[in-house]
């Protein structure tokens, strides 16, 4: 059966690369695509699905009830929420607009996908919703939520909300919680392209405190493949966590990019670290590999690899990202094209 899909957030890292990846794997699906097209959301990420006849943009807020109907019409199968402010740093300094999307505008979008029923809605959070955790521990989905910085509170209260609208309403709500994602087309604000483009750039590459932290990393492309699976097969009501099991240091990973990069330690500075930064994540994942047969396919030394080639050979979209020069993308694309198409 031909579903008609909704992704929120789909201009951006992860949910470009999953768009991409359904289109891909289901030439027969429809892709609504909306995004209000904040500092993060590029559609420059979807230059090459831009004249696919099953896809379509629409450019709109999650906070925004006109915005978030125009998009649930016309019989939308299934939702994938991305839509997100997901940057731990700019929550430190400014939490509003985290409550304001990711709490206000997740509600938006679960209480009117249920009221136009919609048959399936995947909630895309983090597994920074189970704050930080010793070095013996592993988080499952059953561990306790301590979010710890504002953007991991108002994710764990979206996580809260999707699953009250199951309990409550019996909406087909599925949550999944994945480790940290990197691969192509990630904004420069995060920490491997941020390194990747400073290492490349003959810049030092800063590290927070003694550079120790431990986060569990997993390539775009292997997670875009869990959420198909949920998306397809997962069962409502469910969580399930997507990572790789493989916790590594910061500072492990970024001496790993230097080597692939052939740069040099010097090129490493420690700087203060952040208010309240979490020691370290790790997942369970066992649980979508049980139920759903999904497993990581990509190397964490395979995944770096191929990320730093395709920043290394994409320089123009970095510059533009750097420059914000992506943010006319929008104007001078869609709004000329379709104000051509309207004078045919």
């Amino acid at each position: 059966m031909a579903l008609k899909v909704l992704v929120t957030g789909g201009a951006g890292f992860i949910g470009s690369n999953f768009i991409r990846h359904l289109l891909r794997t289901y030439p027969g699906y429809t892709v609504v695509n909306l995004d209000k097209l904040t500092y993060a959301g590029n559609l420059a990420n979807l230059a090459d699905v831009d004249s696919n006849p099953n896809y379509r943009f629409q450019k709109g807020d999650i906070c925004d009830p006109g915005h978030a109907e125009a998009a649930l019409r016309d019989g939308v199968d299934a939702v994938v929420h991305f839509a997100a402010e997901s940057h731990v740093d700019r929550s430190i300094a400014d939490a509003r607009v985290f409550v304001e999307t990711n709490i206000q505008g997740t509600y938006t979008l679960l209480d009117l996908a249920r009221r136009t029923g919609v048959s399936r809605f995947v909630h895309v959070s983090t597994d920074e919703v189970y704050g930080s955790l010793a070095p013996d521990q592993v988080a499952d989905e059953a561990w306790p939520l301590a979010p710890n910085s504002p953007y991991a509170a108002s994710k764990a209260a979206a996580d809260l909300l999707a699953r009250s609208f199951w309990h409550t309403y019996s909406f087909p709500v599925i949550i999944t919680r994945s480790s940290n994602n990197y691969g192509p087309h990630q904004f420069p604000e995060k920490l491997i392209p941020l390194m990747i483009t400073h290492a490349l750039e003959g810049n030092k590459l800063p590290v927070y405190g003694d550079g120790m932290n431990e986060r569990d990393w997993i390539f775009v492309e292997d997670n875009c493949r869990a959420l198909d699976r949920v998306l397809h097969a997962g069962r409502p009501g469910e969580t399930y966590n997507v990572g790789s099991g493989e916790p590594v240091s910061n500072l492990a990973l970024i001496r790993s990019l230097l080597r692939i990069l052939g740069g040099s330690g010097v090129q490493i500075e420690f700087v203060a670290d952040r208010p309240g930064h979490d020691r370290r994540y790790a997942l369970d994942a066992g649980k979508v590999a049980r139920a759903l047969g999904w497993k990581p396919e990509v190397s964490l030394e395979k995944g770096l690899t191929r990320t730093v080639e395709w920043y290394r050979t994409h320089p123009e979209w970095v510059q533009n990202a750097l420059s914000g020069e992506y943010r006319d993308y929008y104007e001078k694309f869609y709004v000329h094209r379709r104000a051509s198409l309207a004078r045919i």
